[in-house]
């Protein structure tokens, strides 16, 4: 029974007093972000927007930015990555669910703090003109 007890006490004293998380699945993250553009801050302030449409394109534009075309998918990891026009080298993501709700992207590598953390999520598409029109 002392054992227990004290087990109990190592794990939470050992225990981070931050909000559990859980990693978001390639299905659940398809579900929750297929025809909606997801607001994210950084470090506490707006950071960019991405716009998600049906067939797995993305839409990145950082705060005050231009906009960045690309593509998401799962890799064997299970992490989602993205692949943009620019760059052709994949930016892979763990995209966590806090237990109050918050939904986090925590890049490959990466410590916490230095999550984006989703601001709003909406239908609004982001203001990009498309390619080539000289807009």
């Amino acid at each position: 029974m002392r054992l227990t007890a004290a087990l109990s006490l190592l794990i939470a004293l050992t225990t981070s007093p931050s909000l559990a998380e859980r990693v978001v699945t390639a299905e659940e993250f398809a579900e929750m972000v297929t025809g909606r553009t997801l607001h994210f801050d950084r470090f506490g302030r707006p950071f960019g927007s991405e716009q998600y449409f049906d067939d797995k394109r993305v839409i990145w534009a950082f705060e005050g930015g231009t906009c960045q075309r690309g593509i998401w998918f799962e890799n064997t990891e299970g992490q989602i990555c993205f692949v943009y026009d620019d760059d052709p080298s994949p930016q892979c993501w763990d995209f966590l669910q806090t237990d109050d709700g918050a939904f986090h992207a925590r890049l490959d590598g990466e410590d916490p703090e230095s999550d984006l953390v989703t601001r709003d999520v909406g239908t609004d598409a982001l203001d990009c003109p498309l390619p080539d029109l000289g807009v």
